[in-house]
């Protein structure tokens, strides 16, 4: 039985299938849709797709008809009982309670965004975006209020795409967050230039300012009150496990169900996977929460061939991320200056002003690459790119020079494609692991605690691992 019907659900599901044509296999989904890319949600709002239903892979009858999957739609889990093996159900359609047993069961339950108590946050106009139901809840709300002022609370991934998608519309966009950056995932002059962009365009940021209610038609914060027709709250997602900690189902990392690198949970024959699960971090080589897709449907992947009889271990993540907003591309892997102080790590990193082209080729847009490595080893620790058209995808190098544990003696030796309308002859990840080289073998030398490694160049952490 699977708990959950999209990414990591249903990629589990689809394994034990393959590998065991007849065995039972169920899934429930409390909600309206399966296997859907809610990635995809900000680009529905702001007209780039069409309709939903583009972003659905498989619908529930396509897993019935062409897989023999059971998916049972409007049917809410209450309930673990791991001694007997059974789920309590909610079937909305019938409105009754059952319970079901399973001989293996898939906790797929994702997140839920946060949604902090203050007053008036049950307005009509606020939203959480999380799946396709709530997209569509949104978007009706949207086009009869027109939202000429949209406030987005949180200056996070998921809050920036929106604030993009609702300039679209035309409408005036502020975004509003406590800290005092943007993309709290980069590091501080990283995301100085995606603040700087987005004002560029026009979005209002609003930084340092905690919210502190809402009232029909404005949002309330410390520094003023901010005109609203429609609120969006981007504040980031916590996993759903309540589920889970109630059937006494051990819990880590920012409350997430502890698995191991089968996937497996605390309980016998029970397994989690996606954003309401844990993951082991191979840079920091902590336990971690990241709530990706590319990470969900691994994990479904490795739960659903182990419960099938096969072998599969999730070897882990390295961070990888990437988004865009407005003119910018943005994206980032491993760990960031603040992340690798905060594991113990003496690092020193480098940041490179390039092109995403050969400067002289039409369509160049300037872009700058932030690489961190580690003291004496050079090992390379992370990455962040801010830039424009085709600069953000460079970051695949990076995660898997990360994967590989490579130096970024080894990186500026790469062996990395080259053509004036995709690259400089120096692309800029080996220019950037050039310097950070320059940097690492600096700093082995006596004087490398001194001024050179410090300021606006190469700096460096007084921390050892």
């Amino acid at each position: 039985m699977v708990i959950g019907g999209d990414a990591a659900g249903m990629s589990a599901a689809s394994q034990v299938r393959r590998r065991q044509p007849d065995r039972e296999v169920v899934v429930l989904e409390k909600g309206n849709w399966t296997s859907y890319s809610a990635c995809g949600i900000p680009y529905h709002v702001s007209g780039a797709v069409e309709t939903l239903d583009e972003l659905v892979a498989r619908t529930p009858q396509e897993f019935r008809d062409r897989y023999r999957i059971d998916v049972r739609m409007h049917h809410e889990a209450l309930s673990i009982d791991v001694a007997a093996g059974k789920v309590e159900v909610h079937d909305h359609d019938h409105d009754r309670t059952i319970k079901i047993g399973y001989d293996d069961l898939v906790i797929a339950t994702g997140a839920t965004p946060l949604r902090p108590s203050l007053p008036g946050i049950d307005g009509d106009c606020i939203f959480g975006v999380q799946t396709l139901d709530d997209a569509e809840l949104l978007l009706d709300y949207a086009r009869t209020s027109k939202c000429r002022d949209v406030v987005v609370v949180g200056a996070g991934y998921i809050g920036l795409e929106m604030a993009e998608a609702f300039l679209a519309w035309g409408a005036t966009v502020t975004v509003v967050d406590t800290a005092d950056q943007v993309m709290q995932s980069l590091d501080a002059d990283m995301a100085r230039r995606v603040a700087d962009g987005m004002r560029r365009r026009g979005i209002r940021v609003r930084l340092g300012e905690a919210v502190t209610g809402f009232e029909p038609g404005a949002v309330l914060t410390k520094g003023g009150t901010i005109p609203a027709d429609l609120v969006i709250l981007g504040m980031g997602v916590s996993p759903n496990t309540g589920i889970a900690r109630d059937a006494g189902i051990e819990l880590g990392a920012r409350d997430a169900i502890t698995v191991d690198r089968r996937q497996q949970t605390s309980a016998d024959g029970v397994w989690a996977a996606g954003d309401c699960a844990t993951s082991f971090h191979r840079v920091s080589q902590r336990t971690v929460h990241i709530a990706l897709g590319t990470v969900a449907n691994k994990q479904g992947r490795v739960a659903g061939v182990n419960i099938g009889g096969g072998h599969a271990s999730f070897a882990g993540v390295v961070g990888t991320a990437i988004t865009k907003v407005c003119e910018l591309e943005i994206a980032r892997t491993g760990l960031t200056t603040t992340e690798a102080d905060d594991a113990g790590f003496a690092h020193v990193a480098v940041t490179i002003e390039s092109t995403s082209k050969a400067s002289y080729f039409p369509g160049a847009r300037p872009l700058a690459l932030k690489m961190v490595a580690e003291q004496g080893s050079g090992r390379v620790l992370g990455a962040q790119i801010v830039g424009g058209d085709g600069a953000a995808k460079r970051i695949d190098t990076v995660a898997t020079a990360l994967t590989a544990g490579m130096t970024v003696h080894d990186v500026v030796d790469l062996d990395l494609a080259y053509a004036p309308p995709f690259s400089s002859v120096w692309d800029p990840v080996a220019v950037a692991a050039r310097e950070a080289a320059r940097a690492v073998d600096a700093a082995r030398a006596p004087a490398a605690n001194t001024s050179p490694l410090r300021g606006s160049g190469p700096t460096g952490s007084p921390r050892t691992p």
